[in-house]
């Protein structure tokens, strides 16, 4: 039997792990799933970060060492951080590198969700992290916030690839692929060349249905529990297809444009009453990425459907929208609060593991 999450790139979706430590990347593991499942990218966040170095001696030696030197525990965190993306980004180079160079194979980092409503601050970092990481398959994430925006233009005007991050709302997500496009027009308009640039904008799932559907039975919409993300999936995807087959777009592609990629983030079901590949087998389809934690990777081996499921339905996501504001259900005021939680939810694990270095750094 063929690998079932290898199946899902035959459909044009690329699967990337939502997961980094040293382990995975020293025990050969991660070129195992390269090789097995077709993995073809690597996610990362704060929290990632913080299980991986609160959980596991593998940081001490180096923790002890940079405490020598390195002042700002946020800087220590990154020197760290930085050897685990260059060592994954060195076993993705062969992904990066096959087909169509650049297609894929890319490591995401993210800048400090401190600056998450920073614009100055994010492209500054951005552009510290992407010249330390020296990788050309890095990708550097960055909060789809209202400030981000700008910081997102900025970055990849200075030809640096991004992971914008934290999205959850439909008109932001287009001002993202505008802010994208804008860059790649500035990029070149100061006079260097486009076609290495990459990027994705990271549509979060499964924390809409966490929020909308205790609000739905009251509602008398209980039959829309665990469609309202995937149903806003869907409607991104339109909105994708439509910027990215603009007159605009067209005279950046013939420069060597790539689009940039809608990628589905927080894809682990949250409801147990939910089938656990939920998310992955709803949004398969071409131009897309999924960014899969390691348990859910495993359960789609095991059981998962890989079809062409991404362009099926449209009409009934705009239906199921249209069905939430009709009952009075904001979503754009839900999506703005997912965002404001979703920065806080990586302040609070970043705190977090800022203190476990620094109580590392007091032993002796």
């Amino acid at each position: 039997m063929a690998n079932k999450v290898k199946q899902i790139h035959d459909f044009g979706q690329s699967i990337w792990l939502d997961f980094i430590d040293r382990e995975i990347i020293s025990s050969g593991n991660l070129q195992k799933l390269i090789d097995e499942d077709g993995v073809r990218g690597v996610t990362s966040n704060p929290a990632i970060f913080e299980k991986a170095i609160s959980s596991s001696s593998d940081y001490d030696a180096d923790i002890k060492e940079l405490g020598k030197s390195v002042e700002k525990t946020e800087d220590l965190f990154f020197e760290v951080a930085i050897k685990d993306i260059q060592a994954a980004a060195d076993i993705f180079d062969k992904v990066y590198n096959e087909g169509v160079v650049g297609a894929d194979g890319y490591v995401s980092l993210e800048v400090s969700p401190f600056l998450a409503l920073d614009a100055e601050g994010t492209a500054k970092q951005a552009e510290e992290l992407w010249k330390k990481v020296d990788r050309k398959n890095v990708m550097i994430k960055i909060p789809g916030t209202k400030p981000g925006l700008k910081a997102i233009r900025e970055t990849i005007a200075k030809g640096i690839n991004v992971n914008v991050t934290l999205l959850f709302g439909l008109q932001r997500y287009e001002e993202v692929a505008e802010a994208y496009i804008a860059g790649l027009e500035d990029h070149l308009a100061a006079g260097h060349n486009i076609e290495h640039i990459s990027s994705v904008a990271s549509f979060f799932l499964s924390r809409i249905d966490v929020m909308v559907d205790p609000l739905l039975d009251e509602k008398g919409l209980g039959d829309l529990k665990g469609e309202v993300a995937i149903a806003s999936a869907k409607k991104a995807y339109e909105i994708y297809k439509r910027v990215f087959s603009t007159e605009r777009w067209k005279a950046l592609e013939a420069k060597g444009g790539k689009p940039q990629r809608l990628l589905w983030a927080s894809t682990s079901s949250k409801n147990p009453d939910f089938k656990d590949t939920k998310y992955v087998e709803a949004l398969i389809g071409p131009d897309t990425v999924d960014t899969v934690p390691l348990e859910t990777i495993e359960a789609f081996r095991d059981h998962g459907i890989a079809a062409d499921t991404l362009t099926i339905g449209l009409q009934q996501a705009t239906e199921t929208l249209q069905r939430l504001k009709a009952a009075g259900i904001d979503i754009d005021e839900i999506t703005q609060k997912l965002e404001d939680e979703g920065i806080e939810k990586f302040n609070k694990p970043f705190e977090k593991l800022l203190k476990a270095i620094e109580e590392q750094l007091k032993k002796d």
